[in-house]
């Protein structure tokens, strides 16, 4: 980029806000999994919509690549430039206000950048709940969390991002504003055209600003760490919980002792909530909008006849809102707690609810006929099917050429889900790590709409270019 053109976009946020030192660069060039590098010359915080509308048009005039950020709590490498140092990082973190509170209406409008949970408190505040919970909600944000059409542990019951947004301000990449903000519930005029910028990863424009779905929050919420033998025992339970409880089941986490072992050894002030292990462990929510004692009635009844039916060996019920947290944090620290046990095989994916404990038998198999030492460490949303299939290295094996199998093991895990009519990608998105394999087995017809869609929005190629296509 030559200098005259970076002081153009200079100007547009202005020196204070711009970003021109690599040490000041350099946090926007790390992400979570070290598996990506990206170089770039400038990062730009715009304050509001105007100025992302005047970037991108001057990008598109100039074919300068822009690679939207937010929180950077991506782990598909959908938020890093390319190692050119052609792309300039626009970083959202300054767009962070909340423009209205509808009460009535149980809708809340925000900014791309403001955090998740700053979204959750000023619901809270208010009395209601916007239910859209990941472990990552201390610093990623809504506008990330919309273009990853992110799902995470509250999608049994009110649904991924996608189900909770109504309206959405967008900036095209000619600079144009879609201003679709709309609080309707129902509107049926012409084509809905924000579901084409929900799980994009801005590689169609930015998502600016959303209006997004609030809920009556519970009266009534009561949280168990129960231990079982097997998955197939975990969706005997889950088929239960749901006959009984209804819309009432919350939450319902399945976990391995192996995540649970990494989790009280790395993680600080996670314990084990039982004191004899189990293989395999639920984390189950109940609630109620009626009391407490409505949600306590609730998961007595169902633990009563699950442990006569020997399908819950043992459980701890949260007898306080601080216990329920501890066992969360458990659960939400299982990902980070298998980076200190070296290298590690991810995959997002997921599989009909009902073929859960199949896939993982024939899974196991695949991945310890490749390496027989392999530690499999799956987890995830039982509930809507979604598994954080996960394999850490052997003990004292050597990171690299354990990660290095990752082009064996992946196509395995890959191949069956596949098999079982699942997905590669359930709520992470494509980004980098799963464009090429995506081309290879998505049905053409779609792909190729994809890209007549992305030509047509995006015709100078500018918009979070090698993502998704």
């Amino acid at each position: 980029m030559n200098d005259d053109l970076r002081e153009k976009f200079i100007a547009i946020v202005g020196t204070k806000n711009a970003r021109v030192n690599q040490e000041d660069i350099a946090p926007y060039l790390r992400e979570w999994r070290d598996r990506w590098e990206g170089k770039s010359e400038l990062v730009l915080l715009p304050a509001n919509t105007q100025e992302v509308s005047q970037i991108l048009a001057l990008a598109t005039e100039t074919k300068t690549p822009i690679v939207p950020q937010g929180g950077h709590t991506g782990l598909v490498g959908g938020g890093m430039p390319d190692m050119s140092g052609d792309a300039v990082i626009l970083a959202m973190g300054r767009m962070n206000k909340v423009r209205d509170i509808d009460t009535a209406g149980n809708t809340i409008t925000v900014e791309a950048g403001c955090i998740l949970q700053s979204v959750q408190e000023a619901a809270d505040d208010v009395g209601r709940l916007f239910p859209l919970s990941l472990a990552a909600e201390g610093s990623c944000q809504i506008g990330g969390n919309l273009s990853s059409n992110a799902g995470g542990t509250g999608a049994l019951s009110y649904g991924v991002a996608r189900d909770l947004v109504l309206g959405l301000e967008v900036v095209l990449p000619t600079g144009e504003i879609l201003n679709d903000l709309n609080a309707l519930k129902k509107d049926n005029t012409g084509y809905n055209l924000r579901h084409l910028f929900i799980g994009a990863e801005g590689t169609l424009g930015i998502i600016t600003a959303a209006v997004v779905k609030l809920f009556p929050k519970p009266k009534g919420q009561i949280t168990a760490f129960l231990g079982l033998e097997t998955p197939a025992a975990a969706l005997e339970l889950f088929q239960a919980a749901r006959d009984f409880a209804g819309q009432s089941l919350t939450a319902f986490e399945l976990m391995p002792r192996l995540g649970v072992e990494f989790t009280t050894k790395h993680v600080d002030g996670v314990r084990d909530p039982l004191t004899t292990p189990y293989p395999w462990y639920v984390l189950l929510e109940v609630s109620s909008g009626e009391s407490e004692d409505h949600a306590q009635s609730l998961l007595e009844h169902l633990l009563e006849n699950q442990m006569e039916a020997g399908s819950v060996l043992d459980g701890a019920v949260a007898s306080s809102v601080s216990q329920s947290k501890d066992f969360w944090h458990l659960r939400e620290s299982m990902s980070e707690s298998q980076k200190p046990e070296g290298g590690s095989i991810k995959h997002d994916i997921s599989v009909p609810v009902h073929a859960i404990p199949s896939f993982m038998l024939d899974a196991e198999k695949a991945v310890l006929d490749i390496e027989p030492s392999a530690r499999i460490c799956a987890f995830g949303h039982l509930g809507d099917g979604n598994l954080h299939y996960n394999i850490s290295q052997p003990v004292g094996a050597d990171k690299q050429e354990f990660l290095a199998m990752d082009r064996v093991i992946t196509p395995a895990v890959h191949g069956l889900v596949l098999k079982y009519n699942g997905s590669i990608s359930a709520e992470h998105g494509i980004g980098v790590m799963k464009r090429d394999e995506m081309a290879k087995i998505k049905d053409p017809t779609a792909l190729d709409l994809m890209r007549r869609i992305k030509k047509n929005f995006d015709p100078a190629g500018i918009m979070n270019p090698q993502k998704v296509l």
